[in-house]
C-alpha cells in the first residue's frame, strides 16, 4: 500500500472538498492509503458515507492548527508546528508517508517543505512543476510559484530537473528545454535571463533557447523554465483565459434557438475539447528538488481536482521521482 499524507484543512475550501478528493483517489487506486491530517471531528463527519473498502484504507492523523492562506511563511514555521500542513510534511520526513498533498498557502508550504525535508544535494531551491496542455500533449513548466525570484544558476537547476522528469518519468529521450522570455532573439530580456541563457547553452541539455508565452502550447518545446513569479502569473492567466472562453461559448450557444440547435449538434466535440482542457485534470504540481515528494494543489480545487493532485503525488512516489533527480544529478556531478 502506498501511504499519502493529505492536508485536509488548508486551502480556500472546507475539508469537505479535500476529503471528497481523497475518497475519489482511493476509489481509483486500490493500492493507495490515505493519512488524512487535520481536526478529527471535521474529517470524520465527511467519512460517514464512505464505503468500507475505502474507509479501511484511511487513517486520521490529528493536527490542531491550520495555516491561513494569508499567513507569513516565517510565522507559519515558528507558530504552526501542529498545523495540518506541517504534520503532513513531517509524516513524509518520518517515513510514514511516501508523499504529501496540500492545497494551502504556497509560500508556507514551500518554506515548511524546505525546512523539514531539505533539498537534494546540488539543488539550491525546489521548484513547482506541472503539466500544461499543449499541441503535442503537454508541456512541463517550472517554476510555478515556489520562488518569486531565481538566480541564473537556479534557473539552470530548474531546467536540469525538468529534463530529468521529462526523460526518466515521461520517457522523452531528449526533452527540448526553453527559457521563457519576452522574445526569441538573443538580445532580448533582462540580465538574469541573459545570464541563464548562457549557462543553459553550455549545460549539455537539449536547450533550444528563448521561448515566448505562446510556445508553451505550440508543441515546439517540452520544458519551459522561468522564475516562480512569472510562472505563477502565466498559469493564472491561462486559467482565466480558459474560463472566459468557456463562459463566452455557453453564452453564444444560449443566445437563440438556432444557436442552441448548433450547440446540441456540436456537444460531443465540445465535451471532448472541454475534457482535454479542463484545468482540474492538470491540478497538482510537484515541488521538485526536495528530499521527499510534496504536491501543491490549487487552493480552490474541488473534489475532482484535488483527487488529481493526489494521483500526481502517487505517480511521483511510485516512479521514484526524488531518487531519479538525485541519481541523475550525482552521476553528472552537477545540476546539468
Amino acid at each position: 500500500m502506498l501511504p499519502i499524507a493529505i492536508d485536509a484543512m488548508s486551502g480556500d475550501h472546507e475539508p469537505r472538498e479535500y476529503v471528497a478528493g481523497a475518497l475519489r483517489a482511493l476509489s481509483d487506486d486500490q493500492q493507495m492509503r490515505a493519512l488524512l491530517v487535520g481536526q478529527p471531528a471535521q474529517i470524520a463527519s465527511q467519512l460517514a458515507a464512505a464505503p468500507g473498502s475505502v474507509r479501511s484504507r484511511i487513517e486520521i492523523v490529528p493536527a490542531a492548527q491550520v495555516v491561513a492562506m494569508d499567513e507569513a511563511p516565517r510565522e507559519a514555521i515558528r507558530r504552526k508546528k501542529d498545523s495540518s500542513m506541517r504534520v503532513a510534511i513531517d509524516l513524509v520526513k518520518q517515513g510514514r508517508a511516501c508523499a504529501c498533498v496540500s492545497a494551502g498557502n504556497t509560500g508556507a508550504l514551500t518554506a515548511m517543505a524546505h525546512f523539514v525535508l531539505k533539498t537534494i544535494p546540488g539543488v539550491e531551491r525546489a521548484a513547482i512543476i506541472s503539466a500544461i496542455p499543449a499541441a503535442h500533449g503537454h508541456t512541463h513548466m517550472l517554476d510555478l510559484g515556489a520562488n518569486t525570484k531565481a538566480t541564473p544558476e537556479q534557473l539552470r537547476q530548474f531546467a536540469a530537473m525538468g529534463a530529468i522528469i521529462s526523460r526518466n518519468v515521461y520517457g522523452l529521450e531528449a526533452p527540448r528545454i526553453g527559457l521563457l522570455n519576452i522574445g526569441e532573439e538573443d538580445i532580448k530580456g533582462h540580465e538574469i535571463v541573459q545570464a541563464a541563457h548562457a549557462l543553459l547553452a553550455a549545460s549539455g541539455l537539449n536547450y533550444v533557447g528563448f521561448v515566448e508565452g505562446d510556445d508553451i502550447f505550440s508543441g515546439d518545446v517540452d520544458v519551459v523554465v522561468t522564475d516562480g513569479f512569472t510562472g505563477n502569473v502565466a498559469l493564472k492567466t491561462m486559467e482565466g483565459a480558459a474560463g472566459l472562453i468557456a463562459d463566452r461559448m455557453r453564452q453564444e450557444f444560449r443566445a437563440s434557438w438556432l444557436n442552441r440547435l448548433a450547440g446540441l449538434i456540436a456537444r460531443p466535440v465540445l465535451r471532448r475539447v472541454a475534457a482535454g482542457l479542463d484545468p482540474r485534470r492538470y491540478n497538482g504540481a510537484c515541488m521538485v528538488g526536495l528530499a521527499g515528494v510534496v504536491v501543491k494543489s490549487h487552493g480552490r480545487a474541488d473534489g475532482v481536482a484535488f483527487s488529481r493532485a493526489i494521483a500526481t503525488a502517487a505517480l511521483a512516489a511510485r516512479s521514484g521521482l526524488t531518487a531519479h533527480i538525485a541519481r541523475a544529478l550525482h552521476e553528472r556531478g552537477s545540476p546539468t
